[in-house]
């Protein structure tokens, strides 16, 4: 480990050097690309700078210890080698956690889509109540998020809802959310009380930056039409909705939730980028044997992941085994729990992966 540290302190000592460099300023992409490299192993040479300490202060105790003939001496070296022995198991940890490979889509923002599954009338509402988790999760992280495009179901919630979700680390927080969502409740319409099973399915996008990917507008077909949502005579009656096709791949991206045609159209075209992101990753991912057999998986999305059993008051994440019974909590938003216990298994996978780098 310590040569792997070592290795890593030099690399952020180069990019150091680059990231002042006025060539690689003026070019954003190898700009933005090298500034996040080096936030990364700056966190992973702050904490090896502290290992590097302790190790010395616990080498100069057990000197200390092993040669020193002064009682009152000896006794300072064992307490300062004992919290030194702490320190540095602490540090190691830290420092393997910290030597996890990243997800390179970790800190991006997010274009979710929820598309209402079995269950006819009451897979639509239940889309609607995904949504507002997901936005009530999203305000109370502290993050902002936009409609891009919807259709309402027929007695309440969306036969498809997507919007976007901006903020710090969004995708590394909820890229374990895509995946099939079962529900078991008795609908409102239901007269003699039985449960139904309906299913709503999530996908969470990482946002592609223009530079991820590079679209050819000569390729895409624009077309625009009168908004059939909500909003207004401003909106229904003007051709500010955009709809975009991606002519090679088939492609489909559309949004009328603004007055502005400029800004639908800009929002449909960070729409189209992302999914056509995803194909990419999606790709990589085939030809990436460890992802693939990861069991926290982020890319299956006929899988069935969580089930939401209203009866039971119970929420259940199939991949991990966990079961939660605090159903209305979750439903309002707080899956902090289901979002963490996902993160820690996958990162101690990767863990349990990365050990022979140690």
């Amino acid at each position: 480990m310590i040569e792997k540290l070592k290795i890593i302190k030099q690399k952020f000592d180069e990019i150091s050097d680059l990231i002042i460099q006025p060539h690689i300023i003026s070019d954003q992409k190898k700009y933005i690309k090298l500034n996040k490299e080096y936030k990364d192993l700056k966190l992973i040479v702050d904490v090896s700078e502290k290992y590097f300490d302790a190790k010395l202060n616990f080498d100069e105790a057990e000197q200390i210890i092993k040669e020193g003939s002064d009682k009152e001496m000896i006794e300072l070296a064992k307490s300062q080698f004992e919290d030194s022995k702490i320190n540095i198991e602490k540090l190691e940890s830290e420092i393997k956690y910290l030597l996890i490979p990243k997800d390179p889509d970790d800190s991006k923002n997010v274009v979710v889509e929820i598309r209402a599954g079995t269950g006819g009338d009451e897979a639509s509402i239940f889309a609607g109540d995904l949504y507002r988790m997901y936005t009530k999760f999203a305000t109370d992280m502290g993050w902002k998020h936009s409609l891009v495009d919807s259709s309402l179901g027929t007695s309440g919630g969306f036969k498809e809802i997507i919007f976007e979700i901006i903020g710090d680390n969004v995708y590394g927080t909820l890229k374990f959310e895509s995946g099939v969502h079962r529900v078991q409740r008795v609908p409102q319409t239901e007269t003699q009380g039985r449960v139904h099973t309906s299913a709503a399915t999530v996908m969470i996008l990482p946002e592609a930056e223009e530079f991820d990917v590079e679209i050819n507008m000569n390729e895409v077909r624009v077309d625009f039409f009168c908004s059939s949502g909500p909003g207004g005579q401003s909106v229904n009656t003007t051709y500010s909705a955009v709809r975009l096709t991606h002519e090679p791949t088939g492609l489909v991206a559309q949004c009328q939730d603004q007055k502005s045609q400029h800004k639908n159209k800009e929002k449909a075209l960070k729409v189209l980028r992302s999914r056509l992101y995803e194909l990419e990753l999606e790709k990589k991912m085939k030809e990436d044997s460890e992802k693939r057999n990861l069991l926290v998986s982020s890319g299956d999305r006929s899988a069935k992941i969580r089930t939401y059993n209203y009866s039971q008051g119970r929420v259940t994440d199939h991949r991990i085994g966990l079961t939660l019974y605090d159903l209305q909590n979750i439903i309002n938003g707080e899956i902090n729990k289901l979002v963490e216990e996902l993160k820690l298994h996958y990162n101690t996978q990767k863990m349990k992966d990365s050990n022979q780098i140690f």
